[in-house]
C-alpha cells in the first residue's frame, strides 16, 4: 500500500506520517472494502493533514486476487490462479478518481509464423504425394499423423494489463467480472491442472485465435467498449522468437481511441 498527501503549506516542515499508517490500519480492518470506503479514507487523510494545508491524497493497493478456474474440458479438474490487481483512488479538488489494472496471462500463436508453417507443411505433402495418382483417407490422415509437425508455428506465454476508471457509486471493483470480459475476449487463457483432453483443447484454441499483440489490443477494446467510459489495455507477448517482446497498447478516453 502508499498514501500520498500534498503539501499546500509552502513553510510546513512535513506531514503526519503516522496518521497514514493508522489509516491503512484502520483500512485492513474493513471488510469488504469498497470504492466507498476508498473515498472515506482518502477524505480522513486529508482532514488529518491540515496542518500542512492538504488538499488532495492518493492510495495505491496492490495485491494478488486469487480465482478458482476449472480446467478447459475436465470440469472435476481446475486450480488457483492468481491475478495481480492495483487499485489507484485519488482525491483532490477535482473530484474522487478511482481505477482498477488487472494482469491476465493468456497464450498467443504468431499469424505469420502460422501461415509459414502450413505453408511448408503443404509443400512437405505434395512432395510426398507427387508421385501418387491418387490418395485416400486414410493415407491423408496417416501422413498427418507422421508428418503434421513438419513445422510447427511458434507461440508464447503473454500478459495483458487493463486500466479501467470505476465510477462513484459502485457497490464494488467488479475485478472478476473484468478478469472474465478479458479472457473471454483473448480466449486463450493460462492454465492451471489439466489433463491431456484439456491440453488438446488449448491447443485448438491456439490454433483458432492466432494474434499479433494488435490484435490482442483490438479484442481487449471491442470487450471494454461500452462497459467503461475510460481505459487503457496493453498487449505483451514474451517472444519465442526474437530475443525482445512485441507490445501494443490502446487508451480510451471519452470519445477518443489512442493506439500506440
Amino acid at each position: 500500500a502508499c498514501f500520498q498527501v500534498d503539501m499546500g503549506n509552502a513553510k510546513s516542515k512535513g506531514i503526519h506520517m503516522s496518521r497514514l499508517y493508522q489509516l491503512l490500519g484502520e483500512l485492513a480492518a474493513v471488510q469488504p472494502v469498497t470504492p466507498d470506503i476508498l473515498l472515506e479514507m482518502l477524505n480522513k487523510a486529508i482532514l488529518g493533514q491540515q496542518e500542512a494545508q492538504a488538499s488532495q491524497a492518493r492510495l495505491l493497493l496492490s495485491f494478488n486476487l486469487l480465482l478458482k478456474r476449472t480446467a478447459l474440458l475436465s470440469s472435476d479438474l481446475g486450480g488457483w490462479k492468481s491475478y495481480p490487481v492495483q487499485l489507484h483512488a485519488q482525491l483532490s479538488p477535482a473530484g474522487f478518481k478511482l481505477t482498477a489494472e488487472v494482469k491476465i496471462g493468456y497464450s498467443s500463436t504468431c499469424p505469420c509464423s502460422a501461415a509459414l508453417a502450413r505453408q511448408l507443411l503443404a509443400e512437405h505433402f505434395t512432395a510426398s504425394f507427387a508421385t501418387t495418382d491418387t490418395c485416400n483417407v486414410e493415407q491423408v490422415a496417416h501422413w498427418l499423423q507422421e508428418h503434421g509437425s513438419f513445422a510447427t508455428p511458434h507461440s508464447q506465454r503473454s500478459q495483458a494489463t487493463v486500466s479501467v476508471s470505476i465510477a462513484q457509486g459502485c457497490a464494488d471493483f467488479g475485478l472478476v467480472a473484468l478478469i472474465n470480459c478479458i479472457e473471454e475476449a483473448l480466449a486463450t487463457p493460462l492454465q492451471t491442472a489439466v489433463k491431456r483432453i484439456d491440453e488438446q483443447e488449448f491447443a485448438r484454441l491456439n490454433g483458432h485465435n492466432l494474434m499479433f499483440v494488435e490484435d490482442a489490443v483490438r479484442r481487449m477494446q471491442q470487450a471494454l467498449a461500452g462497459r467503461y467510459s475510460e481505459f487503457t489495455a496493453t498487449a505483451r507477448h514474451l517472444e519465442s522468437l526474437h530475443a525482445h517482446d512485441a507490445i501494443a497498447s490502446i487508451e480510451h478516453a471519452a470519445a477518443n481511441d489512442r493506439a500506440l
